[in-house]
This record gives C-alpha cells, sequence and structure tokens, in this order.
C-alpha cells in the first residue's frame, strides 16, 4: 500500500509541472499589416512611419527614442494573426507617443524582442507562444 500510495504522490507531482510554455520567434511583413483593413481606423496617417534603415529627411527636431513592448491574448489564433494584431498595438503606441510630443515621425523602427535587435525595412519580429504573443519596438520619435 506503500508503494502504490508513494507512486501516486510521485505521479501527481510530474502531471502538476506546468507544461514547457512554447515560445517561437518569428518575422512577419510590415506592409502586410500596415495595408490590412485591420490597420485603418487605428492607426494616425499624419505620424508617419520608417523602418531600419528606410531613408527620410533630416529631423528638424528630435525627441528622443522610445521603446513599446506589447503583449496580446494569441489563445486560439495563429501565430501571424496574433503577431499582426500585436504589431499594430506596438506601432499605435509608438505614434501616440510622438504626437504627444508634438512631433511628426518615427524613424529607425527596429525591432527589440527579449532585447535582441533586429532591424529591417520590410519584416518585424514576434514572439508566439500557446497564450500570448508579444512585439517590442525601438524607434526615434522626430519632427521631419
Amino acid at each position: 500500500m506503500k508503494h502504490l500510495f508513494a507512486a501516486f504522490v510521485i505521479a501527481s507531482v510530474f502531471w502538476g509541472l506546468p507544461a514547457q510554455a512554447r515560445d517561437t520567434a518569428g518575422h512577419y511583413d510590415i506592409q502586410q499589416v500596415l495595408n490590412s483593413t485591420r490597420a485603418e481606423g487605428v492607426l494616425l496617417p499624419e505620424i508617419r512611419l520608417y523602418f531600419g534603415g528606410q531613408a527620410h529627411s533630416t529631423p528638424k527636431k528630435v525627441f528622443s527614442v522610445v521603446t513599446t513592448n506589447k503583449k496580446t491574448n494569441a489563445f486560439g489564433k495563429s501565430d501571424q494573426e496574433a503577431c499582426e494584431w500585436v504589431f499594430l498595438s506596438a506601432i499605435k503606441e509608438l505614434q501616440y507617443r510622438a504626437q504627444r510630443e508634438g512631433h511628426n515621425a518615427v524613424v529607425g523602427i527596429t525591432s527589440y524582442y527579449k532585447k535582441r535587435h533586429f532591424s529591417s525595412e520590410k519584416d518585424f519580429e514576434c514572439g508566439a507562444g500557446a497564450i500570448i504573443a508579444g512585439v517590442a519596438l525601438k524607434g526615434k520619435v522626430v519632427t521631419l
């Protein structure tokens, strides 16, 4: 009886351990998200966005480099769907910061997921798991 009880306790402990959480970093198309119907009415067209090394005019005024780290519920969504949704939220936050500070652009926007820089003019990086997806972005708020 003691052996049966011990086996039951050991089995309960192992079944009760949390499953290894998935955290898959993926790259997704920036323009596809910015041109989506989901982006309409969410983003501020008067605040221009420049990703990676995209060319832009010389800033007349520079505010500072700002960082955003957004998360969203990924449960029941594909990685792409969750990542696109949270990317819009992160971009929106950068735009609102520029607007609040009286500037009209965010330049040099790079992904900063898990404090790793990923710079691209075409793609952003997103971490997706079974429950949460996240996008972190850095960009310089300026007046062009």
